[in-house]
């Protein structure tokens, strides 16, 4: 059996001591009376002779005295340094995701796992790193994105049910995740649920009962999601109430807040609004989008919560953004994504007729003035472009067999004009098979 080692206190050890300076028992008396053995004695003993003439010096008693100074300073720092970081975690109201941007694996003074404590951000959460959507849940995503388009008031039990006849068994919860994710939501008036914070200061909606008369009154913004053969992009627009003009756009991989100041900035560069109206979305909360509308001197409205027809003239837009371009095509690169919305935003502008407009387009209700295109440059600047679903033996055929035909039988000269109330498309590959 291990023997364990016994602690003495120092009371005991100075009692012992003072029995071996006096002298008058052995070392062993004093070991088997006291129980400890002699050669420990023999030291305790050495190391009261050593102390007992400092106990007696003005130097000790300095020494003393820095100490406890040394020491009380350093136990009131350390209870300064505890109340700061309890007020700093208390008070530290960034997102989790600028926090984890806060940690610096390469300090070597202070190790992640601090870091973390310091931040209150548990080192799980630091780790973590998103596996992404996997290819089923980019098809359900898609199912969502057309149906949600064509039926906006249908929220995630009518999506659930709709995708089960669809030959989808799915959940809510996986349908709500999804639904969040893209940014959909029902159509439909709720209750108050959370109130507006000072970081994200909400506007009241200014455009109720007002009457929009001119370009450049009112503008407005909002965001959607465009899908892709393989995940998904965000598209921001920012558009004029009156003309219905568009007047900048970005994409981005993330649904940030840069990507809708970037737009902002290009919009601005040319022309300002007496009025800009947005959703209450994060991104046109955040002090970097609202402090350049203040900045620009214009007056910021906001929806209101699930009022989807406060924004009605840019919904409409995104309706026919995805039925005029994003669904005729599956764009696998984002460069693709790019030159696709880069084409049809140009015709929106520029060429498509709005009945609103007395069959008008934007650009001419924005500017004041008529396109003057000849036939040489509509050809160029024309938007109907060949699907991507039309092979070759296709194109031929339609050449060859429809529009040749329509345009000699028609007499037209130019080829791409509408023959006979069908309009045609323009394949510029095969213009020059043919005089």
């Amino acid at each position: 059996m291990r023997n364990i080692r016994r602690g003495h206190d120092a009371a005991f050890k100075a009692k012992v001591a003072l029995e071996a300076v006096k002298g008058e028992k052995t070392l062993a008396q004093l070991s088997s009376e006291f129980g400890v053995h002699a050669n420990q004695i023999r030291q305790w003993r050495k190391q009261l002779l050593e102390e007992l003439p400092r106990l007696f010096s003005d130097r000790r008693k300095k020494e003393d005295r820095d100490r406890e100074g040394l020491l009380s300073e350093l136990y009131q720092q350390i209870g300064q340094l505890k109340v700061e970081l309890d007020w700093l975690k208390k008070n530290l109201r960034s997102s989790t995701k600028e926090k984890k941007t806060l940690v610096e694996p390469g300090y070597a003074m202070i190790a992640v796992s601090r870091q973390c404590e310091l931040l209150g951000l548990s080192r799980s959460v630091y780790y973590y790193r998103s596996q992404g959507e996997d290819r089923y849940n980019l098809q359900l995503m898609n199912l969502l994105d057309e149906q949600f388009t064509r039926r906006p008031f249908y929220g995630v039990d009518r999506m659930v049910a709709w995708l089960n006849r669809q030959g989808h068994p799915v959940n809510p919860k996986r349908v709500r995740r999804l639904m969040r994710l893209m940014g959909l939501e029902a159509i439909y008036p709720k209750p108050r649920l959370s109130q507006s914070t000072q970081e994200h200061k909400r506007y009241p909606y200014l455009l109720r009962d007002v009457v929009i008369d001119r370009p450049d009154q009112v503008w407005c913004a909002d965001i959607t999601y465009i899908r892709m053969l393989c995940g998904f992009v965000y598209l921001v627009a920012i558009l004029d109430w009156f003309s219905r003009y568009v007047l900048a756009w970005e994409v981005s991989t993330a649904s940030d807040t840069g990507f809708c100041v970037r737009a902002l900035g290009k919009a601005l560069s040319f022309s300002k609004p007496d009025i800009f109206n947005t959703d209450q979305g994060v991104q046109f909360t955040s002090m970097e989008f609202t402090g350049s509308l203040q900045g620009a001197e214009i007056r910021i409205s906001m929806d209101g919560r699930g009022r989807v027809y406060d924004n009605i003239f840019v919904e409409r837009l995104w309706r026919a953004v995805k039925y005029e371009e994003v669904y005729l095509n599956h764009y696998s690169m984002v460069s693709e994504v790019r030159q696709g919305l880069s084409r049809y935003f140009s015709f929106y502008n520029r060429e498509r007729l709005h009945t609103s407009l007395r069959n008008r387009t934007p650009y001419e209700v924005y500017f004041k003035q008529p396109i003057s295109l000849n036939l040489e440059q509509a050809s160029q600047t024309m938007h109907q472009i060949q699907p991507t679903f039309l092979s070759s033996q296709w194109r031929g055929v339609l050449w060859r067999g429809v529009l040749w035909r329509g345009f000699r039988w028609g007499g037209v000269p130019w080829r791409g004009v509408p023959w006979r109330g069908v309009h045609f498309y323009c394949f510029p590959e095969f213009f020059s098979a043919f005089p």
